[in-house]
């Protein structure tokens, strides 16, 4: 089963790629969207748009959560953003079939706050920072609409002591189309879980 999905995944990729460029062409969509001060969710970063967003948003780092042949044609892996001076985190995860684990989620949110501002950092979680660090971090998938966007949920529920449901309405505001399955739902809600409701109890 697991194999069928990432072969289904791999054979998909670059048709689907390109209906989102297409679709970001020819609809109201746009590429990536800011969800707050310090986070975009995004689709894959083109190499083109590298120095826009690093000038143009403040971009200090990146989270992909693309397997490795997502990015191999036309985005930066570790390596290339490294030589921009952006930091990059990579945490695969198959496109379409699943979801990011919580162990991924948990590891994402706490890069995301390192590049926050001190006195906007989210308790209880460990962080190495420095003052230049503070910027935005680019969170992407493919489309940016699944599983970026589940980490990204799960960053504004530790944030903003969101329950789920409020982190996907404030990420439908700011980006309309993203797109969660049951399994995605079922990772914000076990995060929540995890983290808030502990935190609470």
């Amino acid at each position: 089963m697991a194999m069928g999905a990432n072969m289904f995944a791999r054979v998909s990729f670059y048709p689907t790629l390109f209906y989102n460029v297409l679709m970001e062409k020819i609809t109201r969509r746009n590429w990536y969207d800011r969800i707050d001060d310090n986070v975009i969710l995004g689709a894959l970063p083109f190499r083109s748009q590298a120095n826009e967003l690093i000038q143009k948003e403040n971009m200090k780092a990146v989270i992909s959560m693309n397997e490795d042949y997502e990015l191999t044609v036309f985005s930066n892996n570790l390596t290339k953003w490294q030589l921009m001076g952006v930091e990059f985190l990579q945490l695969a995860t198959t496109d379409i079939f699943e979801s990011p684990c919580q162990e991924k989620l948990h590891k994402g949110v706490e890069f995301i706050n390192k590049f926050l501002p001190r006195d906007n950092r989210i308790k209880g979680l460990s962080t190495t920072d420095s003052p230049e660090n503070v910027g935005t971090v680019y969170v992407h998938c493919k489309a940016g609409r699944t599983r970026s966007a589940t980490l990204v949920g799960c960053y504004l529920i530790l944030k903003n002591d969101w329950t789920p449901e409020q982190a996907v309405e404030h990420m439908r505001i700011c980006r309309p189309h993203i797109w969660l399955h049951t399994q995605q739902w079922e990772a914000l809600r076990e995060f929540y879980k995890n983290h808030i409701n502990r935190k609470q109890s």
